[in-house]
């Protein structure tokens, strides 16, 4: 007789195994024609614009009692798929992502598949030694020859903030045990074209946001290093203690990168930690030509850096690297979880890496990176990093011969800023009228453009700059002919404002 268990009779599993792998064939040929061939086609819209309004009824989201028959499901898998932005798409300048790449998506598909955490040795071995060697290679990009101490993370804005809690636990270990009643007001200095995470690190970390220092940044973004000096000098004579200088390389807006090997002299001088988000402008490490943007960069203390931004690694890729070769990062953050981290294990328990995270569950988003480099190797992925910034360079250079069209200022990276000026503003002296103007343009021709599904490009203000374009060359799959079509649509969508 079968054992019945609270009404139910345990006789094996109750899920058909067959019918699940066809639900998945069945669904990944949905993926393949819908998310992957028809999102990166030119001929295809960019997004299917719908109000959320018209969306919540689109897609049906409440959730009842009984499921629905599989068909039903394929097709809201479908639907999912077309509503999204089709951020692979060529014509996706929206972001500091974008294009499809094949080798990281797979790797992505082979993560889900397998469905693993990365904290021990044990659940994740594979990763555990991928995440290990991408990181090694990473450090050794960046040049700190004695090596050093790594961790991916969900996001930059996490890399950031683990750099922060590192740097104040290097500062004050006590904070650890005892929290912040020990610790004096602590500051951290960071220019003011920095990412907001800066902030938000202060505010989750217990610093507090009016204990960020901002230190002003000159007209072309970057961090002005006597104006940091100014800043330190002044925390110092509130008695407060500055412990961290964040610059920063490729900035969110222009593009910028802090003058590093200077403000390294300044940290060296005071005995400041010194972190670089190198998220965006990270990329140019790869690259001969261009690694100039970060020199210096051997220098500090640690640095975050995204291959899913320029290196176009499915999302999320974010690694922080720290120059250290003390398990700072194992020190600061672990817990010893005695189900998870035993000491008596069979094998090397130095694998078991998951105490350096602040989390327990963690994606093995090394591997997005490694199966991408295995395919392509460095050589490769040099190239892309040069062809991205000779494409903007083309950009930039139509954009100065077009009528209508002003460059903000000449890009330093593959950040190209802009505004289009229609014909009937063309003529306004400059003086606040035409920035008044100016300043409603971007938004009617960003509308346009996602009403009509033709392109994606961002706009924002800059201090007190009008609205303006931001446009993100990344993708090897954008051509020339997509970058003359992009200043084409904005004047076709602009010219009767």
């Amino acid at each position: 007789e079968l054992p019945v268990i609270n009404n139910f009779v345990l006789n094996g599993p109750t899920v058909d195994v067959h019918a699940a792998e066809e639900f998945v064939h069945q669904a990944m040929e949905i993926i393949m024609d819908e998310a992957v061939r028809k999102s990166t086609d030119v001929k295809e819209k960019v997004c299917e614009w719908r109000s959320p309004e018209q969306l919540k009824e689109l897609l049906d989201l409440e959730l009842r009692d009984e499921g629905e028959p599989e068909a039903k499901i394929l097709q809201r898998c479908s639907e999912a798929i077309r509503y999204s932005i089709k951020t692979g798409h060529p014509h996706f300048f929206n972001q500091l992502y974008a294009g499809m790449e094949p080798y990281s998506m797979v790797a992505s598909f082979i993560i889900e598949a397998t469905k693993t955490s990365l904290y021990t040795y044990e659940v994740a071995p594979v990763f555990t030694l991928m995440e290990e060697a991408v990181l090694r290679k990473m450090i050794e990009m960046v040049g700190w020859k004695e090596g050093g101490d790594g961790i991916f993370n969900p996001g930059g804005s996490m890399s950031n903030m683990y750099a922060v809690n590192l740097a104040r636990y290097r500062y004050c270990r006590d904070i650890k045990m005892n929290g912040l009643f020990a610790a004096p007001r602590m500051v951290i200095l960071t220019s003011q074209e920095c990412h907001y995470s800066i902030s938000k690190a202060a505010a989750l970390l217990g610093i507090g946001t009016k204990n960020v220092y901002v230190v002003p940044s000159d007209k072309r973004g970057k961090m002005i290093p006597s104006a940091l000096e100014d800043q330190i000098k002044r925390a110092k004579s509130e008695g407060a203690v500055p412990f961290m200088v964040n610059a920063t390389a490729g900035t969110t807006v222009l593009g910028a990168f802090d003058p590093i090997d200077e403000i390294a002299d300044i940290c060296e001088k005071y005995d400041l930690w010194l972190h670089v988000d190198a998220c965006w402008g990270g990329a140019a490490l790869m690259s001969n030509k261009h690694k100039h943007l970060l020199n210096g960069i051997h220098r500090v203390n640690s640095m975050a850096w995204n291959p899913h931004k320029m290196m176009m690694a499915s999302l999320q890729c974010s690694a922080f690297l720290v120059r250290d070769k003390t398990s700072l990062l194992q020190h600061c953050h672990s817990a010893q979880a005695s189900y998870l981290f035993q000491q008596d294990k069979f094998y090397d328990v130095s694998y078991d890496t998951g105490d350096k995270s602040v989390q327990c569950s963690r994606k093995p988003d090394a591997f997005k990176f490694w199966l991408m480099w295995k395919a392509l190797g460095t050589t490769e992925m040099e190239q892309r990093v040069d062809r991205a910034l000779a494409l903007a360079r083309y950009l930039a250079q139509e954009i100065n011969k077009r009528e209508g069209f002003q460059l903000l200022m000449e890009p330093e990276f593959a950040n190209v800023c802009f505004w289009y000026i229609p014909p009937s503003l063309r003529n306004l002296p400059a003086g606040p009228e035409l920035w008044e103007k100016l300043h409603t343009v971007a938004p009617v021709v960003k509308e346009r453009m996602m009403k009509k599904g033709s392109m994606m490009v961002g706009y924002q203000t800059h201090r007190d700059k009008p609205n303006f374009f931001r446009m993100v060359v990344i993708s090897p799959q954008v051509s020339r002919e997509d970058l003359d079509f992009a200043l084409d649509e904005i004047q076709h969508l602009g010219k009767d404002l």
